[in-house]
């Protein structure tokens, strides 16, 4: 078959100015012409590739055993690469503006497949509190089977506080005979809102390391990312994502993502290889198209999020907001003011009462929809402490803040004032 064109490199500039990743979504890390002209990419439904000569085939797996650093040159196994997943990890390298991305089948495979990388026997994991409930546990339950120890501070820490923490860790580190592997942040913690100072953490980071072995700090961007918060910029080397949420956009995929320094990621790749938890070319497609409309999903669910809590903030049956817009805590207010682009379109809402009122409040939503997740194009609305969080033990969430009044809420694209009408007449039934 003739080819029917030649094959172009996508540029990320014209002349001296620099695309928009909102530009570059359509169609940067593709060529028709390599795919029969078709304007959008096939989905690679294949498991196997086929070697232009067995040179080249053991020189694709020399990458993929290691032999040779970095990604293969080369398409070789579904388990390893394809033209979707590679597609789609230059597509969401350029919006977290790092060196390169990997994806995975889901955002817990993207943290397990991290931490396993990086993290060895009797190590130690410093991170911030709280995390994703799966994360925690992950980390205290499962990592710790091997040896694995982890020191947590409160996701508003001072730079002494975390000083403290790091200090702590390389003691523990020391008598177990491991290292301080990882530095594990969320900003903003899921489901608080509370914001961690990246900046300090790299800062209280470099401070006790200031050698090469350091200690990577990684941070899930989930609440935030892409569009609002770009951490590599405050002094993150990796940036994790469930790219079900913002980045899929429309509740019908399940996928993460880790974007960041091409060293770490050279080490997190083999992992994925060995244990398989690359997405699938099918998703891969789909998270193709969603990041089309990134920018404009998320502009328009943030500001109808604006216009929501504005509504419920004086309301006489929430007893507050967990909004970023309307932070009252100066410490947190400068991490916003310093680190953030947006408030976001997640938030926490505390119902006068505990878990009977915020019940009632749930079960009276007529246009958001009951259900754990975030970040797509509908309103959803859950209880961190009896679904998200249920595994938490109590005494932890409550020191957390994941109290039975709180219901977290994720604006969708909805028509803003539908959903004030929404949220006006379940809190009648409060």
């Amino acid at each position: 078959m003739a080819m029917r064109g030649k094959p172009k490199t996508n540029s990320k500039k014209i002349g001296d100015r620099d695309l928009n990743p909102a530009t570059l979504m359509m169609g940067l890390g593709y060529d028709p012409m390599l795919s029969e002209g078709s304007l959008k990419p096939p989905i690679f439904l294949t498991s196997t590739f086929a070697f232009e000569s067995a040179a080249a085939g053991k020189r694709f797996f020399e990458h993929i055993t290691g032999k040779r650093e970095g990604p293969a040159d080369g398409l070789v196994y579904s388990r390893f690469n394809g033209p979707n997943q590679e597609i789609l990890e230059d597509r969401l390298a350029v919006w977290d503006g790092a060196d390169d991305s990997l994806v995975f089948s889901s955002g817990m495979s993207a943290i397990a497949t991290l931490l396993l990388a990086l993290v060895g026997q009797n190590d130690v994991i410093v991170h911030s509190g709280p995390l994703y409930a799966a994360t925690e546990t992950l980390i205290a339950r499962i990592l710790s089977r091997f040896g694995v120890s982890f020191l947590d501070f409160p996701a508003g820490a001072t730079r002494a506080e975390i000083d403290d923490i790091l200090a702590r860790a390389q003691t523990l580190a020391a008598e177990k005979g491991g290292k301080v592997a990882l530095v594990y942040l969320e900003s903003p913690a899921n489901p608080t809102n509370a914001l961690v100072d990246v900046e300090a953490v790299r800062a209280a980071r470099d401070a006790a390391f200031p050698g090469e072995q350091q200690p990577p700090i990684a941070i899930d961007n989930t609440f935030l990312g892409p569009l609002w918060q770009k951490p590599i910029g405050q002094g993150a080397e990796l940036v994790v994502y469930s790219l079900t949420k913002y980045a899929g956009g429309h509740s019908d995929l399940v996928a993460g993502g880790v974007s960041g320094d091409q060293k770490l990621l050279n080490m997190i790749r083999p992992m994925r290889n060995t244990i398989g938890t690359i997405c699938d070319p099918n998703t891969a497609w789909m998270l193709l198209r969603s990041l089309e409309t990134l920018e404009l999903r998320m502009s328009r669910a943030g500001e109808n999020a604006l216009k929501v809590c504005t509504y419920l903030r004086d309301h006489p049956k929430v007893e507050g907001l967990g909004y970023l817009g309307f932070i009252q805590d100066a410490r947190q207010k400068d991490i916003f003011d310093r680190h953030c682009a947006g408030a976001g379109s997640t938030f926490s809402l505390f119902i006068k009462g505990g878990e009977e009122e915020s019940f009632r409040f749930l079960d009276a939503l007529k246009i958001a929809k009951l259900a754990v997740s975030l970040g797509g194009t509908e309103t959803l609305a859950s209880h961190p402490a009896a679904m998200t969080h249920l595994s938490v033990p109590i005494e932890r969430k409550k020191a957390l803040g994941i109290t039975d009044n709180l219901v977290r809420v994720s604006i969708g694209i909805e028509d803003p004032d539908d959903l004030i009408a929404d949220f006006a007449q379940a809190l009648d039934a409060v």
